[in-house]
């Protein structure tokens, strides 16, 4: 089956995401795959340059050995605001090239621009249409003034596309309101991958590279380092108890819009012993990272709109490694995970380091990890995939409200990963 995913983030710099996990494993199930991505972080980390030329990269895996996806990467005028207008013009000229010469049986979208230009070709074109959501796509966008016109955006699209898939319960919640037909809406949730995740993993030398003694306790958090995330609160919080028992270090894997923030906090509070701040790090070593440390942390503003329906994959990660994580109180997060299973909520970031000393003094901390490993061991990437091509092969023979792919000649083979 030849797959054509769109999306308007950039395929190598976030994640590894959903999108990344599925793919991956449909393409070493014998899938053809293509991307098109955005080079997102142009601003800050792209070339200089005026306007960037169309880049097509061959052979990319960045979870599973021996992977293969194709990523396409459309021009773009490299100027704010005209981004993205170029953006929807080149997107819109990729979209039907790749349905020319890549002939594709299935188009998914993500996001919002790109997701409507692949639905509106899709549709022109008789190819199912799967409208993918990770995230409450419109509360993402910089610009407060576009997020009703993104909203408005959104629902044409989940009221033409073929299949509408969401990673929580909450999330279908939140498209069934704004226009999904409940019965084409699926949820399919995160996945982990145990092997590489689990209570196994050794940290000692990740404790050993940054300074962590064996008395140390660890914070962990890894991710995009958002303002609204609550780890600058968390770090401040620590100035005032870096000279108390038990001893606590913030650890900070990533970058992002309160990189130079937290710098400056870890600066202006003297707290480099106790704020580490390791950047980014490839997908290999997370596990190790997160082995190294005691309580992971999701401290995120709970007022905040684009957190209000999102459960991260890391929180899977962080659970699967033995990890209890402490999150504050985000609709999503809570339906999922409920109570008493690894999960400690609080109301705001500025509890999250009170409520990880009550943990450590009161000797639970191994308990709660314990109970969440239990938790999302029935999360295993094998049975993710396989849904989702239960989806796929459904939407391809011809279950769409277009009335079928092009291909009706072609015989569907479960399980064998093609058509």
């Amino acid at each position: 089956m030849k797959i054509l995913l769109v999306q308007e983030t950039d395929w190598f710099e976030k994640g590894p995401l959903q999108q990344h996990h599925l793919m991956e494993r449909l393409s070493l199930k014998g899938y053809e795959i293509r991307a098109i991505d955005h080079e997102i972080v142009w601003k800050t980390h792209g070339k200089q340059e005026l306007r960037s030329k169309r880049r097509v990269f061959k052979n990319i895996s960045r979870v599973y050995k021996g992977a293969d996806i194709t990523v396409i990467r459309p021009s773009v005028i490299k100027i704010p605001h005209l981004d993205y207008i170029s953006l929807v013009l080149s997107r819109k000229k990729e979209i039907g090239r790749q349905i020319r010469e890549f002939n594709p049986d299935v188009i998914v979208g993500f996001q919002i621009l790109s997701a409507y230009l692949a639905m509106r070709a899709a549709k022109k074109n008789h190819i199912p249409f799967i409208y993918y959501w990770t995230d409450a796509y419109h509360t993402q966008i910089p610009f407060k003034v576009y997020q009703p016109i993104g909203e408005y955006i959104e629902k044409k699209i989940l009221k033409n596309a073929d299949r509408v898939i969401v990673i929580n319960d909450k999330l279908k919640d939140f498209v069934v309101e704004r226009g999904s037909d409940p019965e084409r809406t699926y949820v399919e949730k995160a996945g982990v991958d145990f092997e590489r995740f689990n209570p196994e993993i050794n940290g000692s030398e990740i404790r050993e590279k940054y300074g962590i003694e064996k008395v140390d306790f660890v914070l962990f958090f890894v991710g995009w380092l958002y303002h609204f995330a609550g780890l600058k609160e968390i770090a401040i919080g620590l100035s005032r108890i870096k000279d108390e028992k038990p001893k606590i270090k913030l650890l900070i894997v990533g970058d992002g819009d309160a990189s130079d923030d937290l710098q400056r906090i870890r600066d202006e509070y003297q707290l480099n012993n106790h704020v580490i701040l390791a950047g980014k790090q490839p997908y290999e070593k997370i596990p190790a990272f997160i082995a190294s440390s005691d309580i992971c942390m999701l401290p995120a503003y709970p007022a905040e709109k684009i957190m209000q329906d999102i459960v991260p994959i890391k929180l899977y990660e962080y659970m699967a490694c033995g990890k209890p994580v402490i999150a504050t109180k985000l609709p999503g997060v809570m339906k999922e995970f409920g109570e008493n299973h690894g999960v400690i909520y609080v109301d705001k970031p500025e509890d999250a380091l009170n409520k990880a000393v009550e943990l450590i003094e009161n000797r639970s901390v191994e308990e709660q990890g314990v109970k969440a490993r239990g938790f999302v061991e029935k999360y295993n990437w094998e049975d993710i995939v396989d849904e989702f091509e239960e989806v796929l092969e459904e939407v391809v023979r011809g279950g769409g409200k277009h009335n079928g792919c092009r291909n009706t000649e072609r015989q569907v083979i479960k399980r064998d990963g093609f058509i």
